[in-house]
């Protein structure tokens, strides 16, 4: 029995409910998504993107990719392309950004939001990504492929984040993903 895919607008009332402090970054993603092309790259000033914060199986690390292009360490994630499913948009990019391929949903909820901008390149202007992220559990135990669209991968102590990123919104990550982990204790 396959489950009904849950549309991103029912996924941004849930999430809501759960985060009613981030009322504001819903209410920008549902503007965004009365525009036709919002699941489109090309989309400007701001499209859908999706990503996953991958965690280890005991829950004490989390799989970062050196992001060639942005030269930053980050979560594995990438455009819709028109894909509306955005879970499936954040398996895919984490499996081709990591090389994992027995990652597992650890929750089909929204885990975290963010809308960050992404800087003027040669080819195309500054804009906005609405980042709709997930919580994915993988295994050290499997081998990481690093792709061209990174420098390296590596599993990193949720303890030790700040060392390789001290933006915001990833340590936000950490903290629910800590929470995660407490429920999933109990």
């Amino acid at each position: 029995m396959t489950s009904a895919i849950v549309s991103l607008p029912e996924m941004l009332d849930q999430y809501e409910v759960r985060f009613p402090e981030e009322r504001q970054v819903v209410a920008r993603f549902r503007e965004l998504l009365l525009r036709p092309n919002a699941y489109q790259r090309n989309h400007l000033p701001g499209h859908i993107t999706g990503s996953a914060f991958i965690i280890s199986e005991d829950r004490e690390k989390t799989l970062l990719v050196h992001h060639a292009k942005l030269n930053k360490w980050l979560q594995p994630g990438g455009h819709a392309d028109g894909e509306t499913d955005v879970l499936s948009v954040a398996m895919r990019e984490a499996e081709e950004e990591t090389g994992l391929k027995n990652l597992q949903v650890a929750s089909a909820r929204i885990f975290d939001l963010d809308i960050h901008t992404i800087p003027t390149r040669k080819d195309f202007p500054q804009h906005e990504h609405y980042d709709v992220r997930f919580l994915i559990t993988g295994s050290e135990k499997e081998a990481i492929v690093v792709s061209e669209e990174s420098h390296d991968v590596q599993w990193v102590a949720l303890e030790h984040l700040e060392r390789f990123n001290q933006e915001e919104y990833i340590l936000r990550m950490r903290d629910k993903a800590s929470t995660f982990k407490q429920r999933a204790s109990q």
